[in-house]
């Protein structure tokens, strides 16, 4: 069973389609990137996939879930069991620790935290002698840390990051692509990277285009931005 299956998948905005027949497939345990200009759908996909937004049309099913069927309140639930979302803006909770704002999704869910995965996930992160700190007294890149200790903490089928490096400079950047990528070694999620970022998008496996609403090209990265440019170049040149 695929961790994310979408097919057919359609958004409007007014009378503009943003997105027209969709379609993506990603294998369990897999880290890929979808890439675009502007305005070509990229964060709406992510957040029709995250139950943020509703489709017009066609199904993304998440661990076997259409979540396109789901009610909001459904979604919601249905999110923070099965699916990590980690934000350009970090969205965390200023007034709680970064203890408490990893642990928010199993607290808003009645789960018990299993310490041990605590332990464990903040160490690989770096971000364990900081737990009583609030958000307001971190950097940029050890916000984005917690973020994504938030987003994995319960083991989500699917970890959707949107532009992650977006707002931090080119050393946390690079730092926290890395952290990505050993992460998706060790964890049992998809991770799907949305970005207009060569460099970051070589950070995963696999990267795909979006173009016209719809998926143009996709390539194996290699690991090599350059190849990467070069490839999204050509896809929009055409």
């Amino acid at each position: 069973m695929d961790a994310l299956n979408a097919s057919g998948v359609c958004r409007k905005y007014g009378k503009q389609e943003v997105l027209k027949d969709f379609s993506l497939e990603m294998a369990p345990g897999s880290f890929e990137a979808l890439m675009g200009p502007s305005g070509s759908g990229k964060s709406t996909f992510l957040h029709l996939a995250a139950g943020l937004l509703s489709a017009d049309a066609g199904e993304i099913l998440v661990g076997g879930s259409d979540i396109v069927k789901m009610s909001d309140a459904a979604a919601t639930k249905f999110r923070r069991r099965h699916i990590g979302v980690v934000f350009q803006s970090f969205n965390l909770l200023n007034e709680k620790t970064v203890r408490d704002n990893i642990v928010l999704p199993l607290r808003l869910d009645g789960a018990k935290v299993d310490e041990e995965r605590l332990k464990s996930l903040v160490s690989a992160l770096g971000i364990a002698d900081i737990l009583s700190k609030k958000p307001e007294e971190l950097s940029g890149g050890e916000r984005q840390r917690v973020a994504i200790a938030r987003a994995l903490i319960a083991s989500p089928d699917v970890v959707l990051a949107d532009e992650p490096t977006g707002n931090l400079d080119a050393k946390a950047s690079k730092a926290i692509c890395s952290l990505l990528r050993d992460l998706n070694g060790k964890e049992k999620s998809a991770i799907l990277v949305v970005t207009h970022d060569p460099q970051v998008a070589a950070t995963a496996s696999k990267v795909h285009f979006l173009k016209d609403g719809r998926i143009a090209a996709s390539y194996a990265t290699e690991g090599d931005a350059e190849m990467v440019s070069k490839r999204y170049l050509e896809t929009y040149r055409g």
